[in-house]
């Protein structure tokens, strides 16, 4: 299953997320992970293993053009130079010669510079080093700033989202604008609600894990989540959610967990100071 983004180019509806296997170990994660099925793979300046993910796909056997790879631009260098310069150092560490998705981390408000960033990116995808260019951790406000500023809407935005933050307001805002939503912590990682009453009934009904069902409520919203496990059954388990579907009420009861402090950490888009 796949997305096609407002840039025309198109996007698995499930992720591998990266964060934070590093070394040998977090080489033949990402490598085991990739020969399970796994098509896009999620890391960041800030993850400090970039160059854990080029060695991991080089060593998967899977051809470069079947995988999409996305990285980050930290907030120390949201300066247009910088910018520019830093996705040159993320491609370097990668071994690759293009990205196909790089976003902006956060936005860090209080330094102002985001826009820099996205122009940056903007020109990058222009001169070809990016295919999709995007954004992570932005509000409605943020969005429509880099929109206004350069006629170009990212083509993603990737939030916190989990059963008990589901951003229904940011969600629709991206449908508003053309954006897809992608997730962070999709299953909520410490406050994972595998044994919530609605998670269970639905895993039950289906015979399938109760984290398999979460990451299919994502599918169900048209979010596209980002899971990260170093096993490798549960690597194939998490992607194992296209067979199923939840009902209209199930994926209501899900998401009728949310709260105001569902946030795993202070983690305010208008606040947060992300280097």
């Amino acid at each position: 299953m796949h997305y096609t983004l407002n840039d025309g180019t198109t996007l698995p509806a499930i992720g591998f997320g990266t964060y934070p296997m590093t070394g040998e170990e977090g080489i033949e994660a990402i490598s085991c992970a990739i020969r399970t099925g796994y098509r896009l793979l999620d890391t960041a300046v800030n993850y400090q293993n970039e160059t854990e993910v080029g060695e991991a796909i080089r060593r998967s056997g899977v051809p470069r053009g079947e995988l999409l790879v996305t990285s980050k631009i930290p907030g120390r260098d949201h300066a247009y130079e910088r910018a520019i310069a830093s996705t040159k150092d993320s491609l370097r560490r990668l071994g690759l010669d293009h990205l196909d998705l790089h976003l902006i981390h956060w936005p860090n408000p209080s330094r102002d510079l985001y826009v820099e960033a996205w122009q940056a990116l903007v020109d990058l995808q222009k001169q070809g080093l990016i295919r999709s260019i995007g954004v992570s951790n932005f509000t409605e406000v943020h969005l429509r700033r880099v929109i206004e500023a350069t006629g170009v809407t990212p083509a993603v935005n990737q939030i916190e989202l989990h059963p008990l933050f589901p951003q229904a307001r940011m969600r629709a805002v991206h449908a508003e604008l053309g954006i897809r939503t992608e997730a962070w912590s999709p299953m909520g990682k410490r406050q994972g609600q595998y044994d919530a009453a609605p998670v269970r009934a639905a895993a039950a009904r289906l015979g399938v894990t109760p984290g398999q069902v979460i990451l299919r409520w994502h599918i169900e919203l048209g979010s596209v989540p980002i899971p990260k496990s170093a096993t490798p059954s549960r690597q194939a388990e998490n992607l194992d959610v296209f067979d199923f579907r939840l009902t209209h009420d199930e994926v209501e009861a899900i998401t009728a967990l949310g709260r105001p402090d569902g946030r795993l950490f202070d983690g305010d888009p208008d606040t947060h100071e992300e280097l």
